[in-house]
């Protein structure tokens, strides 16, 4: 569900999108995580504790890295060309 972006939450990003730009920033909203695109930070998407911690043990074993597989072989990953 995306919804407007939280009034008073602290954003947190990833160290390495502030040289590439591509910036995907969490704030705990209540008892949800909120996701949005630094692009668009008015469109906003919530998940429960559960749904981003059983995401988060997915990322953390790989299982979401052959969606970067095509652009690995292009060059960076992080490069926004």
């Amino acid at each position: 569900m995306t919804v407007a972006s939280p009034p008073r939450v602290q954003w947190i990003k990833a160290a390495s999108c502030a040289t590439y730009g591509n910036c995907v920033e969490l704030a705990c909203d209540g008892d949800m995580i909120a996701i949005r695109d630094s692009k668009d930070p008015q469109a906003v998407q919530r998940y429960t504790f559960a749904e981003f911690a059983a995401f988060l043990d997915g990322a953390k074993k790989g299982e979401f890295d052959r969606l970067l597989m095509s652009r690995q072989r292009r060059g960076s990953v992080l490069d926004p060309a």
